[in-house]
């Protein structure tokens, strides 16, 4: 009897090792699948968002554009175009934010991967993150003074900021 259990028990042993072996596996390509399809989304945002550019009317009546955004909701529309960042999607808000709170250091691309809950020992996630930054700093939210720290502007580079009417 008790060679039949420790038979059972060494069988039962070698399935947990094959199972382990085999979910390592499956955790290494769902990894891969989950890269190629973050790849893909950024391409797919970047192709729509240079569509829309590229169909941009090139001349604009008032200041404003009277053409509906095209592609993703994610798109970061000019800063002089928006009244505010709750115009932008909720990453980029968070985004802003955070530039807001490191003050005059500066928001870097590896803490703006870590705002957007991303691995921020990933340099393809890190990029990405400073790919949104620079999108950003592209339509006006924020500025680059030193290589790779992004802030928002001081309040007289923004078109309407600054002093209000009142009096003192």
């Amino acid at each position: 009897m008790r060679a039949v259990l420790e038979a059972r028990r060494k069988s039962a042993a070698v399935r947990v090792e094959e199972l382990e072996a085999e979910l390592e596996r499956v955790r290494a390509a769902l990894a891969d699948a989950e890269e190629a399809l973050r790849r893909r989304v950024i391409g797919l945002e970047q192709y729509l968002e240079a569509l829309a550019e590229a169909d941009a009317p090139a001349e604009v009546i008032g200041g404003v554009s009277q053409r509906k955004p095209v592609g993703p909701r994610r798109a970061v529309p000019h800063r002089q175009n928006a009244t505010g960042t709750e115009e932008l999607s909720p990453d980029y808000q968070a985004l802003m934010a955070a530039a807001v709170e490191a003050g005059a250091d500066g928001l870097g691309a590896r803490r703006a991967a870590v705002v957007l809950g991303w691995d921020s020992a990933s340099a393809s996630r890190v990029e990405g993150a400073r790919a949104r930054l620079k999108r950003l700093v592209e339509r006006g939210w924020l500025v680059e003074e030193k290589p790779g720290r992004f802030k928002p502007p001081i309040p007289e580079q923004v078109p309407g900021a600054g002093r209000s009417g009142g009096g003192s």
